[in-house]
């Protein structure tokens, strides 16, 4: 099984911008980048160009960077972990031990670009995106 840690930046609609800051100071290297208008499922005009979903290398670490349209993030909840597994049923777990007394803000379930995701804040304010990648 495989299992990855990964910063996961969401931004008010400035990750495009945050991405070429890391990329100039940090050089970073852009891996992928896919907008709302790129999603499978309708989003509203104005957030068509926002991006669903990033990542960028830096050095031997990739980072993940999102827009959050409708749902205003603020300073100290701009960073979450996520993370990645190669196996559902280990998500599940994962999911449901973070869960304990904590709080789901999405539940676990299939999405477009991965067959089990969810987010969750632990017991000690701790937000975790869990993404099954098979």
């Amino acid at each position: 099984m495989t299992l990855k840690l990964t910063p996961y930046f969401k931004t008010n609609g400035n990750a495009k911008e945050l991405i070429k800051f890391y990329q100039s100071v940090l050089d970073a290297q852009l891996i992928h980048i896919q907008t709302y208008g790129d999603m499978p499922i309708p989003f509203p005009d104005e957030f068509k160009e926002n991006v669903a979903h990033a990542i960028v290398k830096v050095g031997e670490t990739n980072l993940m960077f999102s827009d959050s349209p409708g749902q205003p993030v603020q300073v100290g909840d701009n960073l979450t972990i996520n993370i990645s597994l190669d196996n559902i049923e280990k998500a599940k777990l994962i999911f449901d031990g973070l869960r304990q007394d904590g709080t789901i803000i999405s539940p676990l379930e299939a999405t477009p670009f991965s067959p089990a995701f969810g987010t969750v804040t632990d017991k000690f304010g701790t937000t975790f995106t869990i993404t099954a990648e098979s």
